[in-house]
């Protein structure tokens, strides 16, 4: 039996060579968050001042560009040289996670949104939080096999 010992060292040894399309893949993903803050901006207001509506209004279309735009296949799983696995995170950091996590339960006192704006609000949170954890585990598959692409496609599909 061979034993093949990997170079083990701190990761700066090693430069990151980007993934054929992934400048494209990331842009186009933070594109879609751009929108899909957008679309949210635009939803009917509560009608009556409080902290879901404020939430919905402010936070959390910053958080779903801020989720998009920092989208990062360099954080990915992986083991560190003393052997201990770090989860990645897709550079999405866990108040933002945290705050994607929040939706379905948020959006229930969002009662003046009709269910089909509530459910493409939980759709467009799963989405985001989605692609992060794709790009967290297997970034050169979610951007070489267009998983990434069909992810920022179905976020423009939930807020069509």
């Amino acid at each position: 039996m061979t034993i093949s010992h990997l170079p083990a060292g701190p990761t700066d040894d090693f430069p990151y060579e980007p993934w054929d399309g992934e400048e494209e893949a990331l842009a186009a993903a933070a594109a879609a968050g751009r929108r899909a803050a957008e679309w949210i901006r635009s939803l009917p207001q509560a009608p009556v001042p409080g902290p879901v509506g404020i939430w919905l209004l402010r936070d959390l279309p910053e958080t779903i560009e801020t989720a998009t735009s920092s989208l990062d296949p360099q954080d990915c799983d992986r083991m560190e040289p003393d052997g201990v696995m770090v989860d990645g995170t897709g550079g999405v950091d866990e108040e933002i996670r945290s705050s994607l996590a929040a939706m379905p339960c948020a959006v229930q006192d969002a009662r003046w949104l009709t269910p089909d704006q509530q459910i493409r609000l939980v759709a467009v949170a799963s989405l985001i939080t989605g692609a992060a954890r794709l790009l967290a585990q297997d970034p050169g598959t979610a951007i070489t096999t267009g998983e990434l692409s069909r992810m920022r496609d179905l976020l423009d599909h939930a807020i069509a």
